[in-house]
């Protein structure tokens, strides 16, 4: 298995990392619907045993508690992962989430999520969204501070487009960007990928099996039952006329895979993976099951041939 430096870090990782989202539970604006702690646990530790040697949450995931669930997960490891999470998505006592990017509102967040995850200091942290967009230096700024402190070794964005990254990057070296990538997702392709590969800046992305729809167990009849307070129920992506075309990406990603013996999900991961600006991808897990639906794309990649297929 090859792992790859991330950016200007000296985080070696795999080419799979562990989505904490879905564990976050239910109960808030963004929720993949109800989840069990015990199951996230369960496909912690099944990805780590399977050779994934980071994590991705955010505070904001269950408004703390997937920091949470992943500090459990945790406990008692003599060598724990890489652990990402990320800040500027904060919430009040009735659960509103709304942006800050102001240095007093990053370092409460990063202090929280230190707390919550036990640890000492935070492997790659990140800004989630460039939001308020006048407030990214300020932001940015208190971020290379808390590295020059320690409180985290790595700093790095997410969903940032090419300018707002060159603003960022002229204020302290971006080590990552977290953006979402796949089959069916590809505008960060024209001027935020090049932006990356000059700048010596680490892509992991997210969303590469675009939330389930990519993984060739997608149906009409699942998506038709999603719960409500699954986000996916109200997605455009999840209807038509886009859900006619992704499933269609989704059933030739099968068709490449089934030629090498591999799942769905794992060529739709490949093809991520494929494109050289990419570091690793994000794969949220729910299960252990889920994990072992993946872990092949560790390996597996494209051709150029079976990538213009696609």
């Amino acid at each position: 298995m090859q792992k790859k430096r991330l950016g200007n870090s000296d985080l070696e990782i795999t080419p799979l990392g562990i989505g904490a989202w879905a564990m976050g539970g239910t109960g808030y604006a963004f929720a993949w619907g109800d989840q069990d702690d015990q199951a996230s646990i369960a496909a912690i530790h099944h990805a780590l045993d399977l050779g994934m040697n980071w994590i991705d949450t955010a505070a904001v995931y269950g408004l703390g508690h997937s920091e949470s669930v992943v500090a459990k997960a945790l406990e008692g490891m003599p060598e724990r992962p890489y652990v990402f999470t990320k800040c500027e998505r904060t919430w009040d006592e009735n659960g509103k989430i709304s942006p800050c990017l102001k240095a007093a509102s990053v370092r409460a967040e990063c202090e929280a999520s230190l707390q919550r995850l036990k640890v000492d200091a935070i492997d790659l942290y990140q800004v989630h969204w460039p939001d308020p967009d006048e407030d990214i230096e300020e932001g940015w700024s208190t971020m290379a501070e808390l590295q020059k402190e320690g409180k985290v070794r790595w700093i790095g964005v997410s969903n940032f487009n090419a300018s707002q990254l060159a603003r960022a990057q002229a204020i302290a070296p971006i080590t990552s960007l977290q953006p979402p990538y796949s089959a069916i997702r590809r505008d960060i392709e024209a001027e935020i990928l090049p932006f990356c590969l000059s700048n010596d800046i680490g892509v992991i992305v997210y969303s590469p099996m675009a939330s389930g729809l990519l993984t060739g167990k997608m149906t009409r009849e699942r998506i038709a039952g999603l719960p409500e307070d699954d986000w996916r129920s109200r997605s455009p992506q999840f209807k038509d006329p886009a859900l006619t075309e992704n499933l269609k990406v989704a059933e030739k990603l099968g068709e490449i895979g089934a030629r090498h013996g591999r799942k769905t999900a794992e060529a739709a991961l490949a093809w991520t993976l494929h494109n050289p600006a990419v570091t690793a991808a994000i794969v949220g897990l729910r299960s252990p099951e889920q994990a072992d639906g993946v872990i092949g794309a560790m390996e597996f990649r494209l051709t150029d041939a079976e990538a213009a297929e696609v």
